[in-house]
C-alpha cells in the first residue's frame, strides 16, 4: 500500500476509485467500503484510493466541545496497518485544518477529486457528508459527478444483530469495557500497537513480571480501569496475557501493565500489537501480596481457559 501524507505528496493514480472519510477503527462498515473500491478498481484496471484525514474533523473544530474529550480507536498507525490488512492500494492523509474545513463541497470535488487525483470513480458510505459546514451529500456528488465525468456508488449500512455499526457505537462499547461488543463491530480485535517497556516491580516480587505499554498518543482510546484478557501476535507464535489499566497519576493516559504467561525472549523495547478479547473484572485493593497473587492465579486460569 502507497502511503500519501499530503496532496503536495500525492503520485498519480490509474483510474482511480476514491472513497473519503475518517475511517477510525477500520470497522465492518468500512471494511465493506474497501472491499468495494478494490473490486471496483480491478474491474476498471485501476487502483484503490482512500482519502482520510489526521487529526479527526471534531478535534480542529470543535476542540471545547465534540472533540475535546474525543478518544479514537485507531492511531494514524493503527490505521495504516488496519487498512493494508484490507488490501487497500493507496492512502492519502490530509492534514486536517480550519483553513481546509471550509473549503466548500463543490471545491472539494473540483480542486481536489477532479483536478488533482483524477477520480474516476468515487464510492461513499450511507448518509455520507463532506464539504464545509456537511453541505454535500449522495445527490450532490452524483449530480457533479455527471458534470465532471466521474461514476458514484453509495454502500447501504453494515449491521449486526440488527444494529448499525459505526466508529461512535464501537467506542461507546469500548469506554464501557464491553470489548467482545466491540470487537463484534470491528470484525478484528480491538488492539493498541506499542513499544513494552519494564513495568510494575511490585507484580515482579510476586512473580507475575510484566511490561508496561508505551502509549504517547493522548487521543488513543483505552478501555476503562480493569483487567483483560489479551494476546500478541508474535511470529508463528499466539501469546497471552492479562492486562491491568489503572488512572494515569499526573497524565491524562492511563498506565497499562501487561504479564504474559510465555514468551520465547525478552519483549523489552518491541514493537507489539496487544489484542484485547475480554474485560475480565473491575481494579481491586488487596490486603497483602499474598492476596493479590491468589487473584491473579485465578485471573490466568480464567484467561487460558478463554483464549485457545
Amino acid at each position: 500500500m502507497k502511503v500519501f501524507l499530503g496532496l503536495d505528496a500525492f503520485q498519480p493514480v490509474p483510474n482511480p476509485i476514491i472513497t473519503t472519510g475518517s475511517f477510525d477503527g477500520v470497522h465492518l462498515g468500512h471494511r465493506t467500503i474497501i472491499n468495494r473500491i478494490n473490486t471496483l478498481a480491478h474491474q476498471s484496471n485501476g487502483e484503490s484510493l482512500l482519502i482520510t484525514f489526521d487529526p479527526h474533523p471534531r478535534k480542529v473544530l470543535y476542540p471545547e466541545a465534540a472533540g475535546k474529550d474525543l478518544r479514537l480507536i485507531t492511531t494514524l498507525e493503527e490505521k495504516i496497518e488496519l487498512l493494508e490488512r484490507v488490501g487497500l492500494q493507496n492512502l492519502l492523509v490530509i492534514h486536517f485544518t480550519k483553513e481546509f474545513s471550509e473549503l466548500s463541497s463543490v471545491d472539494f470535488i473540483r480542486k481536489i477529486l477532479v483536478d488533482k487525483l483524477n477520480a474516476h470513480k468515487v464510492v461513499i458510505g450511507f448518509n455520507h457528508q463532506f464539504g464545509h459546514n456537511r453541505e454535500g451529500n449522495f445527490d450532490y456528488l452524483y449530480d457533479l459527478g455527471q458534470f465532471y465525468n466521474f461514476g458514484v456508488e453509495e454502500i447501504p449500512e453494515q449491521d449486526i444483530d440488527n444494529e448499525t455499526v459505526s466508529s461512535t457505537k464501537i467506542r461507546q462499547a469500548l469506554s464501557s469495557g464491553r470489548i467482545q461488543r466491540a470487537n463484534a463491530y470491528l470484525d478484528h480485535f480491538y488492539f493498541i500497537k506499542t513499544t513494552l517497556t519494564h513495568g510494575n516491580v511490585l507484580m515482579n516480587h510476586i512473580h507475575f513480571p510484566s511490561y508496561r505499554l508505551r502509549i504517547d498518543d493522548v487521543t488513543k482510546l483505552v478501555p476503562p480501569i480493569g483487567v483483560y484478557a489479551v494476546s500478541i501476535p508474535y511470529g508463528n507464535e499466539l501469546l497471552k496475557g492479562m492486562l491491568n489499566v489503572r488512572a494515569g497519576t499526573e497524565s491524562l493516559i492511563p498506565r497499562v501493565d501487561v504479564h504474559l504467561f510465555s514468551e520465547p525472549e525478552s519483549l523489552n523495547m518491541q514493537l507489539v500489537n496487544v489484542c484485547f478479547h475480554k474485560r475480565i473484572r473491575d481494579e481491586l485493593d488487596f490486603s497483602s501480596p499474598d492476596a493479590m497473587q491468589k487473584q491473579l492465579e485465578n485471573d490466568r486460569q480464567i484467561i487460558e481457559d478463554l483464549i485457545y
